[in-house]
């Protein structure tokens, strides 16, 4: 077998690291599982004993790598991890969509996969320029959930735009005028949840590609993390009265 390489956004493979997560990963897309890597103190974990199962029934090559293991993710603790290849999706026209443009975090980004894949939306656009989606640590933060999810990456918005160009959209700008709870009332799927940098948001230009929705907050704080304004907004759209 080849020799493993340091993650790369270069690589055709990259690497979920942790036994849960992993797991996710062999229920969602088993086709793309490639090897196994254990360590070696951590076989008889419970979980790890279901993963060695999973991927015997799967062909899935298992192999001791602890040292490949402890430099993917910064931790001697991490017991279980699975090399698989890179895949491309394509967003369902009919869902609910969640569009994150140029997000630079990579916990913030797999956080808010999570949220998305909880609340109800499985169709996520990430607009560049953005983290790479199949870094390590974004699949780590999602805890699996982005296996679950059709994730596709666009070079700018209005790629994404010109592949959606009839849905509503519903861009999260904290100058915008009409609180979440009164637009998000008033929604009618599929549309979009548009959310921007966490540094800098959306440009003000999007305030003229949709109807902008302002979360309601105190004015001690100057904004929302960006995972937290995608948690609070989508379960508005998704989940409220």
């Amino acid at each position: 077998m080849p020799k493993l390489e340091p993650y790369s956004r270069k690589l055709p493979y990259s690497y979920q690291l942790g036994v849960f997560p992993a797991l996710m990963l062999l229920e969602a897309r088993p086709e793309c599982a490639a090897r196994l890597l254990l360590h070696p103190q951590g076989l008889e974990n419970e979980g790890v004993v279901k993963l060695r199962q999973r991927c015997a029934a799967l062909g899935v090559r298992e192999e001791l790598a602890e040292r490949v293991l402890r430099r993917e993710s910064k931790k001697d603790n991490c017991y279980a991890g699975l090399v698989f290849n890179k895949y491309d999706c394509a967003l369902d026209p009919g869902s609910c969509h969640a569009v994150l443009c140029q997000i630079s975090d990579a916990g913030n980004a797999g956080t808010a996969m999570r949220s998305l894949l909880g609340f109800g939306i499985r169709d996520v656009a990430v607009v560049k320029p953005c983290v790479d989606v199949f870094d390590p640590h974004v699949l780590r933060a999602s805890m699996g959930a982005f296996f679950k999810l059709r994730v596709r990456v666009y070079d700018d918005f209005d790629a994404y735009r010109a592949e959606f160009p009839a849905r509503p959209l519903y861009p999260f700008m904290l100058d915008a005028s009409r609180p979440l709870n009164e637009v998000a009332r008033a929604a009618k799927p599929p549309f979009s949840l548009v959310f921007g940098n966490e540094q800098t948001g959306l440009p003000p230009v999007f305030s003229t590609y949709g109807q902008a929705v302002r979360i309601p907050q105190s004015d001690e704080i100057d904004s929302l993390n960006l995972a937290v304004a995608v948690s609070v907004g989508t379960y508005a759209f998704m989940c409220g009265e």
